[in-house]
């Protein structure tokens, strides 16, 4: 379905409701520049680390499209789990998996009440932004230490500039890119108006230093466009 969600006035902040699950796919192509080629891009990393049988979580995985991307692509047999607390986005999943014929195992949970056993990947696509930082911070502690040696964090964050000029311009930058997927400037201005004190960016550099302050050996970012990175971690 066409993401049409903000075409009208909102009357409460963004949540991953059914209405923005119903749309949820189109939504992330349309906002999130080159989402695909990053979902590739996390794909082809993971897969040089992961061997038979290892264990993959994805973190907040709304309707499930990596980790049926990452099993359509893998040369192993994974133990595929995906958590998100919207079930809404599960119920889209569950049936996506369906008619991919992939084994996924879907879990209606808050991020912080589970354990995440023998990890060898952790993906997290645009789902640490909507924690709060203090949070934030314990739950990739959690993912540092739940890790395998050599274990890996791959996620995507939606990054914002420590220079006020560059920005502003970054935002600017990425309006002009919602215009040319066809949204609106009301459309464009309500998306803004619902995510204000929902979504809470982190510099490039602050994302970077909260993985190693966790504990991980190296933190590298592999994609970045203006105001959109995807970074890899190594335990």
């Amino acid at each position: 379905m066409v993401d049409k969600v903000f075409e009208k006035s909102i009357t409460k902040q963004f949540e991953f409701d059914e209405e923005v699950a119903s749309v949820f796919d189109d939504m992330l192509n349309r906002s999130v520049p080159f989402y695909k080629e990053m979902q590739r891009l996390s794909i082809n990393f993971a897969s040089n680390f992961l061997e038979e049988n290892d264990t993959v979580y994805d973190l907040g995985c709304s309707t499930g499209s990596t980790l049926i991307e990452l099993s359509k692509n893998s040369n192993h047999n994974l133990n595929l789990i995906g958590i998100d607390n919207s079930e809404a986005m599960l119920n889209r999943a569950k049936n996506k998996c369906k008619a991919f014929g992939v084994n996924i195992d879907f879990i209606n949970a808050d991020l912080h009440d589970i354990s995440y056993d023998d990890a060898k990947l952790i993906l997290s696509n645009y789902t640490l932004q909507f924690i709060r930082p203090l949070q934030r911070e314990k739950l990739v502690k959690k993912i540092q230490e739940s890790l395998k040696d050599e274990g890996i964090f791959i996620f995507s964050e939606k990054v914002i500039s420590s220079n006020s000029k560059l920005n502003k311009q970054s935002i600017d930058e990425y309006y002009n890119f919602k215009k040319t997927q066809g949204y609106s400037e009301f459309e464009i201005s309500q998306k803004r108006e619902a995510l204000e004190n929902v979504l809470i960016p982190y510099t490039e550099e602050e994302n970077k230093k909260m993985i190693l302050d966790a504990g991980f050996s190296h933190c590298e970012t592999i994609f970045k466009w203006v105001n959109f990175a995807t970074f890899i971690a190594i335990k």
